[in-house]
């Protein structure tokens, strides 16, 4: 029920065009996967309740289009976002190399300066992969990023993904408002599950 909702955070998806945004989201909050899913035309949203130690967590998830006509849409829904997932395609090298533009402009529109940020390699159920995990390891280091590899196909990683977001968030101080009560993430978490692609927290 909406009154036992701790609070509501806002997160963004977003990444080059085909990269498995929506498919990615689809996944997380249906549990389905659709091989036809049509390109985002502008913006996608989505709502998903968590559970997180006990308290009920809202995520508000904004699917953003990468083609480069839809980008003067989207700047206001950068707004306010406590965590945004970066997403490329592990069988475009492209897709990997435009990452650097997305973190800037997410720096660019971003309200909060402390926002929590996740690079995740989808696609790693496919055969022709240009993008070693290492090297999506290495840019989420020197980017001081939460990282992760997925598949919506097979649902490797996309559930580990997102709470590994929103356990970051409400760990960072200022981030978020919790409306009466409290929450309390042990810091003893363990991150490095069998699930994660071996970089799960902040260095």
């Amino acid at each position: 029920m909406e009154e036992n909702i701790l609070t509501t955070l806002k997160l963004l998806i977003i990444g080059e065009s085909g990269v498995g945004k929506s498919s990615l989201l689809l996944r997380f909050t249906d549990d389905n996967f659709d091989p036809e899913q049509t390109l985002t035309i502008g913006v996608d949203f989505k709502t998903k309740r968590m559970d997180v130690d006990g308290s009920a967590i809202k995520l508000a998830i904004w699917d953003t289009a990468g083609q480069e006509r839809f980008r003067t849409l989207t700047p206001s829904y950068y707004r306010d976002a406590q965590g945004a997932i970066l997403v490329y395609d592990v069988s475009s090298a492209a897709s990997f190399s435009k990452l650097g533009n997305w973190l800037n402009e997410l720096e660019t529109y971003s309200t909060k300066s402390n926002i929590v940020k996740m690079i995740v390699g989808n696609k790693i159920d496919v055969e022709n992969r240009e993008v070693s995990r290492e090297d999506g390891l290495k840019f989420a280091r020197r980017h001081q990023t939460l990282f992760i590899e997925a598949s919506a196909k097979t649902k490797d990683g996309v559930q580990s993904a997102f709470e590994e977001l929103v356990h970051k968030i409400i760990q960072t101080p200022g981030l978020w408002d919790s409306y009466g009560g409290g929450i309390h993430i042990g810091e003893e978490k363990e991150h490095g599950s069998a699930n994660c692609s071996g970089y799960c927290s902040l260095a």
